[in-house]
């Protein structure tokens, strides 16, 4: 019987405990949501209530998945439930701190693993709010496709649902994220939730934090804003400071040897991708050049590698990011890259960078699709971005060109003077 030796019927009763949770969580939503609204004028309540619902759909399309197939929920909901050390000393990085979070609710309060699973899409969807208000803040134009506005559509894609929808890393990094992106606009006034983002997403994937930091410093320094220096020096003595001093940590965690950095990062990516590649199933990249395994860790599969069911699926979602990405093969782009905010500077600096070396530990498309979720939004905020900059751009050359009409029909000459 697997994860319930004892039967189905005690499952059907756990749930119960789950749809609690389910009403109990949408209250503390309404709590937070109507703050927002008061916070910002664009702020859809109705919109959050529907993705908080929609999320929801992929808790109970995940849970059903682990019934017939492996997955590291379970693993974790056994660990955190059977710890019965000091729990202050599950505070550490990587997979222990997953254990650290869920202890409390599996170990202390009784949470059933449909509970814990319910509070970790929780966590997910709390990241989906806060990029929400990350790019409703940034970008002012509503840009539609298919008759669509693009920002509800990326909202709702299906596989960053899936992945952020279960008890283990991808939610509460996606939250972490979520919470730094937001964060990022006004650091000094938003500061607990810049901090907490970062604690989160350090805790759990060190490097990815480091990504984070390099993207925030390039940014401020490189954007277009009027930064006040001391506002600078602030944001570089934050992350270089906070870089520095976990430094060790985040080479300790990928085995790296401070004399040979380039060497032993080799050495960890294949031995990290030959770990993945016996945890599932899929087309092999490990050998892949390095182009090849950025598009691959972007966009496939693309239906004709997709791996099983679940990869034709994907491979809708995948050929959107091709269109979407597509769009920034632009003769305008270095342009406005170059004028762009420290916003998008930061997003694209966290998306390549972190994709880079993302790509050296994937083995096979499984991972991909799974591991992107964390660094996607951040490329569509650089998309949707670019494409406002393009509808700002056309609409003004309508302007002029309306307001040049409007001279020529009534010349200065023609004008009345008294």
């Amino acid at each position: 019987m697997g994860l319930y030796p004892w039967g189905y019927g005690v499952v059907l009763e756990q749930m119960v405990g789950a749809i609690v949770l389910i009403f109990l969580f949408h209250f503390i939503n309404q709590l937070l949501l109507k703050s927002y609204r008061k916070k910002f004028s664009f702020f859809s309540v109705a919109l959050m209530n529907k993705l908080y619902f929609y999320h929801l759909l992929f808790w109970g399309v995940y849970y059903v998945y682990t019934i017939s197939n492996p997955s590291d929920s379970k693993s974790y909901f056994s660990r955190s439930a059977e710890f019965s050390g000091e729990w202050l000393n599950l505070f550490q990085t990587s997979t222990t701190f997953i254990i650290f979070v869920a202890h409390p609710f599996t170990g202390k309060l009784g949470f059933s693993y449909e509970m814990v699973m319910l509070l970790f899409s929780w966590f997910g969807y709390i990241g989906f709010v806060h990029f929400y208000i990350f790019f409703r803040e940034n970008i002012r134009l509503n840009y539609k496709i298919w008759g669509f506005d693009l920002l509800i559509i990326l909202l709702f894609l299906p596989n960053m649902h899936f992945w952020t929808a279960s008890l283990g890393k991808g939610s509460i990094i996606f939250m972490g994220l979520g919470l730094f992106a937001y964060a990022m606009r006004f650091p000094q006034k938003r500061a607990f939730a810049l901090l907490m983002g970062s604690v989160i997403v350090y805790m759990i994937r060190p490097h990815m934090f480091m990504f984070l930091g390099v993207g925030a410093v390039i940014g401020y320094f490189t954007g277009r804003e009027k930064v006040p220096l001391y506002q600078k020096i602030l944001v570089y003595v934050a992350f270089a400071g906070g870089i520095f001093v976990m430094s060790d940590q985040i080479l300790a965690m990928a085995n790296i040897n401070e004399e040979d950095v380039l060497g032993s990062f080799e050495d960890f990516s294949q031995l990290q991708a030959g770990r993945l590649s016996r945890a599932s199933s899929g087309v092999n990249i490990t050998n892949y050049p390095l182009p090849i395994k950025l598009f691959t860790f972007w966009f496939r599969p693309l239906f004709v590698d997709a791996p099983g069911a679940l990869g034709i699926f994907v491979s809708f979602e995948n050929l959107l990011y091709v269109i979407l990405a597509w769009k920034l093969v632009d003769k305008d782009f270095i342009p406005f890259l170059k004028k762009s905010t420290s916003l998008v500077k930061m997003s694209l600096v966290i998306f390549i960078s972190s994709s880079i070396a993302l790509s050296f530990v994937m083995s096979n498309l499984g991972i991909a699709m799974r591991q992107k979720s964390m660094v996607m939004y951040f490329l569509f905020f650089v998309i949707v971005s670019f494409l406002e900059y393009k509808k700002k751009k056309k609409i003004a050359l309508v302007q002029l060109k309306k307001r040049m009409e409007e001279q020529e029909a009534y010349p200065l000459s023609a004008l009345p003077y008294k």
